[in-house]
């Protein structure tokens, strides 16, 4: 393949603003096609954003001669099934994060890949911008010592800010969304854990439905440790005052420390009591850096960004901390 023309599969508010326009703006990439199953819906989003086709049916999306690479962005449930019908076509997959709906599905989502020999690559997108590169780069040049510990608490209201806007509440219907607000915002804190740190050696939780006004848990706790000695702490509650939330990620090492907000633009890092700053800008499209670098991967000029390898370390990681005795 010489360029990489894209057809996207779900066409929700996600893909607005985040990634939907950004794969016109990435070199060799273009977004030809979209689908949803409300065909006058896709044929909104087509006009809207300039994109030349639309579906109601995603085989028929996949079929299309002019499609040669497939972004799935529908609520994870889909996600098993679409990317299985595009390995069929020997169309290459990005698909949208969680990879699924648990480790199992991500599994069976791999060895398709694997056996088929058609790439797939998971839209852990913070990965790839620079706030995160830059943290990944502080700690690799030990800029604060040997990591000792993580320290991560995340709590939103139930109608958090953090979420995409959405037509009805799939997040909370387990079936659907794999398991409520946690399974949507943590997948991004727990992939970075294992970008910056690798793989994990042992891992235990649990979660609990404290409100009682929806069918999914909306608190969960973890702990996770590292091949290299690094042990992480999390605690995630979605039932809060909004006057009580917080987003909070401290990476401590022998020598200091590096703070900052998952979901936000800035990180500080604290050494002998005095503290550097660095700002980031907020990106026009959040995942403009990822696509790009899938884009890339998928032409052959690259490694793969974030492989269903990686995924499913995180998936197995939110399987045990939810999972029922």
């Amino acid at each position: 393949m010489k360029d990489i023309r894209w057809g996207m599969i779900g066409c929700g508010d996600v893909t607005e603003v985040k990634s939907g326009p950004a794969f016109n703006k990435v070199p060799n990439s273009s977004l030809v096609a979209v689908m949803r199953r409300d065909g006058a819906k896709a044929k909104d989003y087509a006009e809207r954003h300039g994109v030349p086709k639309w579906y109601d049916d995603a085989q028929q999306l996949i079929d299309d001669p002019e499609v040669n690479a497939i972004y799935i962005a529908t609520p994870p449930a889909k996600h098993e099934a679409y990317t299985l019908m595009a390995f069929a076509a020997g169309k290459p997959v990005y698909v949208e994060k969680p990879m699924t709906l648990n480790a199992a599905s991500a599994m069976r989502m791999r060895d398709a890949s694997l056996n088929t020999g058609v790439k797939l690559s998971v839209a852990h997108y913070r990965r790839a911008q620079p706030m995160f590169l830059k943290i990944k780069a502080l700690l690799d040049a030990q800029e604060i010592g040997a990591v000792r510990l993580v320290q991560l608490q995340m709590f939103q209201p139930e109608l958090s800010d953090q979420l995409a806007n959405s037509a009805t509440n799939w997040r909370l219907d387990p079936a659907i969304s794999g398991g409520g607000l946690f399974h949507d915002l943590a997948p991004h804190q727990l992939d970075l854990m294992i970008f910056f740190f690798g793989e994990w050696i042992f891992a235990s939780g649990f979660s609990l439905n404290q409100s009682g006004t929806s069918l999914v848990d909306d608190l969960v706790t973890g702990q996770v440790g590292f091949k290299d000695g690094v042990v992480f702490s999390g605690s995630w509650c979605f039932s809060v005052s909004p006057q009580d939330q917080i987003d909070s990620c401290e990476i401590i090492g022998a020598s200091g420390k590096i703070s900052f907000q998952v979901f936000g633009h800035q990180v500080t890092v604290t050494k002998g009591g005095v503290a550097k700053v660095y700002d980031f800008s907020p990106l026009p499209h959040v995942q403009q850096p990822m696509i790009e670098q899938v884009t890339n991967y998928f032409l052959g000029q690259t490694d793969n960004p974030c492989s269903a390898g990686e995924a499913i370390l995180s998936m197995q990681l939110m399987d045990r901390f939810t999972a029922k005795p």
